[in-house]
């Protein structure tokens, strides 16, 4: 499963994964931010993202806080069967930030303080407990385009990857 994103769709894509969207792995909800550069919102919200980055509960681009995003995230772990074996789940930095700090038992507030690479990250749940472990990996660019994945109308990435995380 995966992501419903393009970004998540190419991953999957280049990894040679058959992948189906899952909702419930969908990125942040950056409201009326979304599509917009950190620079842009810097210079559009300043003190707006200053909340955003330090108050967990902070909604000042109107969409999801960081609270929702690791409540739901953490709903989405708990709703995986425990005798599923293993799920590979192809995933948006910020869910992955939300899955360490349910993994942790970590408050929401250690969100911005998991630095979140390029990187495979696994974890595990023994009788409600949880471990992790990452690796780094290198994913090849894709040669074409899969059919299954819409392109954006100017043909590049779609406006849900424009706001870089921090």
């Amino acid at each position: 499963m995966r992501a419903p994103s393009t970004r998540c769709a190419l991953t999957a894509y280049s990894l040679g994964l058959n992948t189906t969207p899952e909702p419930g792995l969908r990125d942040l909800d950056y409201g009326r931010w979304y599509g917009s550069t950190v620079g842009d919102v810097v210079a559009g919200d300043p003190f707006g993202l200053s909340a955003w980055l330090t108050d967990p509960n902070a909604t000042p681009h109107g969409g999801e806080s960081v609270r929702e995003l690791c409540r739901r995230t953490a709903q989405w772990l708990s709703s995986v069967p425990s005798d599923a074996g293993h799920v590979l789940a192809v995933a948006e930095p910020a869910v992955i930030r939300a899955s360490l700090v349910h993994a942790m038992a970590a408050p929401a507030r250690a969100f911005w303080h998991l630095d979140v690479p390029s990187s495979v990250l696994s974890l595990t749940s023994r009788g409600g407990r949880w471990s992790w472990s990452t690796r780094l990996g290198y994913i090849a660019p894709v040669q074409r385009w899969p059919s299954d994945v819409e392109r954006s109308p100017a043909g590049g990435i779609d406006r849900d990857e424009s706001l870089v995380p921090l």
